[in-house]
């Protein structure tokens, strides 16, 4: 019988020839997607601006409805407002049910509710979250790919795990535990590479692992929102804070009512303001905000109102939240690091893109290691038969 350590060392790689090269697709993915609105705002740069003006810009009931009238058939879904006077609209829109995929979003003056045009290089940033989810086969979220990603994930926390115990050493310093010897011939050397790499990089991607599997599995993500919010319970009445369902024959949501009562409560120091229109004003109007004072992702305030008459309902900041809530709520930014700041997300993305430098160098060991067994074996002399 092997050892456990021939165990885990044959699964250490049985896994990274396997799951690796999933990773190395996803991390690879994940570093371009952790950086997606600096991108697509470079390539609106012409957009993103409009030509400041002496009046005040439209309400957002008003400038939807201009929209709409310009995007035959189209529902606004949220408007991104900026308090900036030479700042477009970003505008997205609710998915058709009879439609294949959502409209694509758009910019637009907020002067006069002209479209400037569609987001550039949003459709290819789609797909490339789909590659990262669930690798673009059939089912999207209810496929194969869901599952093959999220087996990935776990697969990474065992790469973690055994990776730790099998370069444990019997001398415990910390030059052999952080700095890679180069200098060491062969295998050796990228043996070195590998392990140390790895080591350094140990809480970055348990993070990414963890925080990756609240996509991939309801029961882990259950468990996580136990963790980091509380009992079922707990997290049950916070979902149904505010929320009031409309009667049948609901009226339009009052978007500029809600608005007004924002602006003269909660919304007084917003910097930026994601509101979200409910479909038929069933749910409440929800406002995302970021205030002046702290624009991080990870202080992102919301407030909620009445969808027929704009009455204020709750508001939630961030600063009074716990951390665990803070970070239940905003599981984007702690995947992408962002949560913790700008330095530490490109430390993220970083060590997304080494991911498939990690499938490279795991490749590698094992065929040295294949072509140094078949060495050995070759040398190995005949052990002659039996005399009868």
């Amino acid at each position: 019988m092997p050892s456990p350590r021939a165990i885990l060392f044959r699964l250490h790689w049985a896994l990274g020839l396997t799951a690796g090269f999933v990773l190395a697709v996803v991390g690879l993915t994940g570093a371009l997607l952790s950086y997606e609105e600096a991108l697509t705002g470079w390539a609106n740069r012409d957009r993103i601006v409009v030509t400041a003006r002496d009046t005040a810009p439209l309400t957002p009931g008003v400038l939807a409805a201009r929209i709409e009238a310009r995007m035959a058939g189209a529902k606004v879904a949220r408007l991104t407002l900026r308090d900036d006077p030479a700042a477009s609209v970003a505008v997205r829109f609710a998915r058709d049910p009879s439609a294949p995929k959502r409209p694509g979003s758009v910019y637009a003056d907020p002067y006069d509710g002209t479209v400037l045009g569609p987001v550039r290089w949003e459709e290819g940033f789609a797909t490339l979250l789909d590659l990262h989810r669930w690798l673009l086969l059939p089912g999207d979220g209810r496929g194969l790919g869901r599952q093959i990603t999220g087996f990935s994930a776990l697969s990474l926390l065992v790469f973690l795990a055994s990776g730790l115990v099998l370069r444990w050493p019997k001398v415990h310093r910390a030059r052999i535990w952080l700095r890679p010897n180069l200098s060491r011939p062969g295998r050796a050397r990228w043996w070195s590479l590998h392990a140390v790499a790895g080591t350094w990089l140990i809480p970055v991607y348990a993070i990414i692992a963890l925080s990756g599997l609240t996509w991939s599995y309801d029961w882990f993500k259950d468990g996580a929102n136990r963790i980091l919010v509380g009992a079922p319970e707990a997290v049950g009445r916070a979902k149904a804070m505010g929320r009031r369902e409309a009667p049948e024959g609901a009226k339009p949501p009052a978007l500029d009512a809600a608005w007004a009562a924002f602006r003269e409560g909660e919304g007084r120091e917003a910097v930026l303001a994601q509101i979200l229109v409910p479909e038929e004003g069933r749910k409440p109007i929800r406002i995302r905000w970021f205030a002046r004072s702290d624009p991080r992702p990870a202080m992102r305030n919301e407030a909620r109102y009445e969808a027929g008459t704009g009455a204020p309902l709750a508001a939630e900041r961030a600063s009074d939240q716990p951390l665990g809530r803070r970070m239940a709520g905003n599981m984007l930014e702690v995947h992408r690091g962002r949560f913790f700041g700008d330095g530490v997300a490109l430390l993220f993305c970083l060590a997304a893109l080494a991911m498939p430098g990690f499938a490279a160098t795991g490749l590698t060991l094992y065929i040295l290691r294949r072509r140094a067994a078949g060495r050995r074996d070759a040398k190995r002399p005949l052990v002659p038969a039996a005399a009868e």
